[in-house]
Parts: C-alpha cells; structure tokens; sequence
C-alpha cells in the first residue's frame, strides 16, 4: 500500500528559493528565545537569593535583614523601610517574590507561545504536561494573554506602593496608578479587536454565500 507523502514535504520542495529562504529565516528567532530562557534562569536565581535572604531575616541574620530592607526601600528612600513593621517588610518580600514568579510566567508564555507561532510546531498534542492554552494559540490570543500578564504583574507593583505609601510623594503614586489604568485598558482595547475581527470575518462570509 502506497505511503502518502508529507504535505508539509511537498509543500517544501515546491517553493521556489527566495520564498523558501525568507521562510527559513523565521529560525533566526531561536536565539532570542534562547536569550529568554537564560533570563529566566537569571530570575530564578534571583528568586531563591531573595527567599534566603528573608528565612536568614527571619531567623535574625542582621545582614540578611540589611539586604531584604534595601531590596523593598525605594530609591531616594535610604533608612525610611527600616522604620517600618517587620510585618510590613516582610509583605513586601513577599509581593516581591509573587512579582519575580507572574515575570517568570510572562517569559514562559512568551518562549512557548512565540516559538509555537512564529518558528515551529512544537507537536505537544496528547502530551500530559501540554498548558491548555496551548492548543489554541495564535498571535491575537498571545497578544491578550500577554496583556493580561502585564496587568498583573503592574497590579503587583501598585499593590507594593500602596503597602508602602508613606515611602512615595503623592505624584508618584498617581503616575504609578493612571500608568496601570492605561494597561488595563489597553488590554480591554485589545481583547474587544480580537472579538470584533473574527465577527467581522464571519459576516463577510456569510454575505458572500449565495442563497
């Protein structure tokens, strides 16, 4: 019994050179994604250096307790964080660590999501450890995904200044806020194009079959 071919095979052989050259050239991407996996390496190294940092504090290593209060005092701010409740620094630690985890999650969507787009199949299906958005990714639902990581890692932050509010002037606060409003609705902005298109899309089909 004949084998049937390959279409993607076929596909191949039939472009002609130039086309298939700037095809080929979406594989200049791997590096970057590459680039991205080092950085998240870089993340995960900074996450564990900041949660040994607060359980030394915890257990009261001046130096650790030094180090967790630098990392929360904001720039400008020398010596303000170390009047703070423990309590407090330690929320702070703390968002920090959630904030360096939803980064974490915004660089996987980013590698995987990317790469599956735009470089090349990753054929995933059947296997148990496939994220569920993966199986209906696309640019535009990358795109939403993408935006609503970024509200939330924004959110974080905000959550942060506010904990800590005594630490920023008035005008900071409300730059950090109307920044985070403007995300969020960028976000919305960009989830309603992606509704409309395919409606659009839909109606323009339908209108050309005839009755």
């Amino acid at each position: 019994m004949p084998t049937t071919p390959d279409p993607l095979s076929l596909a191949s052989a039939r472009m002609r050179p130039l086309p298939h050259l700037i095809f080929m050239s979406r594989w200049l991407q791997l590096p970057l994604y590459l680039g991205l996996i080092v950085a998240q390496g870089v993340y995960v190294w900074h996450f564990w250096v900041e949660l040994v940092h607060l359980v030394e504090a915890v257990f009261g290593n001046a130096e650790a307790m030094e180090a967790i209060v630098t990392a929360v005092t904001p720039p400008g701010q020398a010596g303000s964080a170390v009047k703070m409740p423990s309590e407090t620094v330690i929320m702070l630690v703390v968002l920090g660590l959630i904030d360096v985890v939803m980064i974490s999650n915004l660089l996987i969507m980013v590698i995987v999501g990317g790469y599956e787009t735009f470089v090349s199949r990753m054929r995933l299906e059947g296997h148990p450890d496939q994220p569920e958005w993966l199986s209906h990714v696309n640019a535009s639902v990358l795109k939403v995904k993408l935006a609503t990581a970024i509200i939330g890692i924004s959110s974080i932050h905000l959550l942060k200044s506010f904990i800590n509010a005594q630490a920023y002037d008035e005008k900071t606060l409300l730059w950090q806020t109307a920044i985070h409003i403007t995300f969020l609705l960028s976000a919305m902005a960009i989830a309603a194009t992606d509704r409309l298109m395919p409606a659009a899309a839909g109606r323009r089909h339908g209108a050309q079959v005839p009755h």
